[in-house]
């Protein structure tokens, strides 16, 4: 009899993600976070300073100086001798000071340009006691946009899967947590599989696959409430959604006509349009940037392919052709790239596409690497590999090269979503 857990409030995670960073690179920018000075009565437990310099590191664009190496610890501009920063090799600088507002902390930071002898940035936020992690995420979006001319994504979160197995027992954990795998929250609980999580383009809700019936069904799910709605469940396989840019519908993959097919299904009046046609298996549907067309994966030309259709209606074209197997395609949020999986020599790697130039470029040298999933100013990408027999988190840079891991403390984790940018 299949177990379910609703989490409806989301209670913590039994365990959040441990952080490993296992390979930065050489291009990396030079940059001094100084440790915030604090007046008043600070909550203990998460530093803010130490969370920005992780989020910054976690990029594979910076690489902050440890605190144990700096001569002095300004916390204000009048403070700051660029001389001391230049012998240190720092290009930039971070400083603040943390401060208690009534039931608030506030937050006065400014970032420097070393070599230019001037100030970049200089700002206060503020946050509830609670939420010392959502400011620190906050202050290093800032300095990211700052010194990249991006927004920054350290405060949109990840969805990903959990495999706890213990006692004859499989528990799946669907959990939703910051970027760097902290509060961690199960939003759902069940001894039967749960996959392919995918975000709305507001952020509020989720929609997924369970296997909570027996057998496989599609659901969407609101996280404020916990209200879950199943949208698809036909007979035979109902998978792979992927919610549109609009809000309005998903792509899903059913087989309820006899052959795996894309659809269209209008959320609000659950009406279906078939978008390919075809007899070989067609899923993996993901929308283009703008939601005129979609990529798929299809076996038409005798294995796993990735296919595009510039919109619904178009004729599908073809776009890998370097491996007998490429799958799971997104696109990358400006429409100029795509990622996907990609077999090489036995071994599955994430691979890079430029969709005009049709440019192929293997990221990834670990064995066994799936489901890619872009950040919302697709500077990085997240994806599941395997490390020490079990399933782990990766984010790296989009061009490859840095590598940031998200193993869990207990079992494995895989099937990771990025979220867009929280409204």
């Amino acid at each position: 009899m299949p177990v379910l857990l609703l989490m409806a409030m989301a209670t913590p995670a039994s365990s959040e993600l441990l952080i490993r960073i296992t390979e930065g690179v050489d291009s990396a920018i030079p940059l001094a976070v100084v440790p915030f000075s604090k007046t008043g009565n600070m909550p203990g437990g998460d530093d803010v300073s130490d969370i920005v310099r992780d989020d910054l590191t976690m990029s594979g664009e910076f690489k902050p100086l440890s605190p144990e190496r700096m001569l002095s610890l300004p916390s204000r501009s009048d403070d700051v001798y660029y001389r001391d920063w230049r012998l240190l090799g720092q290009r930039f600088l971070l400083v603040g000071e943390l401060s208690q507002q009534g039931d608030r902390i506030q937050a006065r930071y400014e970032l420097f340009d070393v070599n230019g002898e001037r100030r970049l940035l200089g700002e206060t936020a503020t946050a509830t006691a609670g939420d010392m992690r959502g400011l620190a995420h906050h202050i290093s979006d800032k300095v990211y946009e700052a010194l990249t001319g991006e927004k920054g994504a350290f405060s949109t979160k990840l969805a990903y899967v959990t495999l706890e197995t213990g006692g004859g027992k499989r528990i799946y954990k669907l959990q939703v947590s910051d970027v760097d795998g902290k509060r961690a929250r199960v939003r759902l609980e069940s001894d039967e599989p749960i996959l392919s999580p995918t975000w709305s383009p507001d952020g509020k809700s989720l929609a997924y696959v369970s296997f909570e019936t027996g057998r496989p069904a599609i659901y969407t799910h609101e996280l404020s409430s916990g209200k879950r709605t199943r949208v698809a469940s036909f007979p035979g396989l109902n998978s792979a959604p992927d919610w549109s840019p609009d809000g309005k519908s998903l792509l899903v993959t059913l087989s309820k006509d006899g052959n795996a097919e894309i659809y269209k299904m209008d959320l609000a009046s659950k009406s279906l349009k078939r978008l390919t046609n075809h007899w070989s298996i067609d899923t993996e549907g993901s929308w283009d940037a703008d939601g005129r067309g979609l990529l798929f994966t299809s076996d038409r030309s005798g294995g796993p392919q990735i296919y595009h259709k510039e919109t619904e209606n178009a004729e599908p074209r073809r776009l890998t052709f370097d491996s007998s197997y490429n799958a799971r395609p997104r696109f990358s949020p400006d429409g100029k790239h795509i990622y996907y999986v990609h077999q090489r020599q036995g071994a599955f790697h994430i691979a890079r596409m430029n969709i005009e130039t049709g440019n192929e470029t293997v990221l990834t040298r670990t064995g066994l690497d799936e489901s890619p999933s872009v950040a919302p100013n697709g500077r990085m990408v997240i994806y599941s590999t395997q490390q020490n027999g079990e399933s782990v988190l990766t984010v790296m840079s989009a061009e490859g090269g840095a590598n940031y891991v998200l193993p869990s403390a207990s079992g494995d984790v895989r099937e990771p979503a990025w979220s867009p940018f929280m409204q």
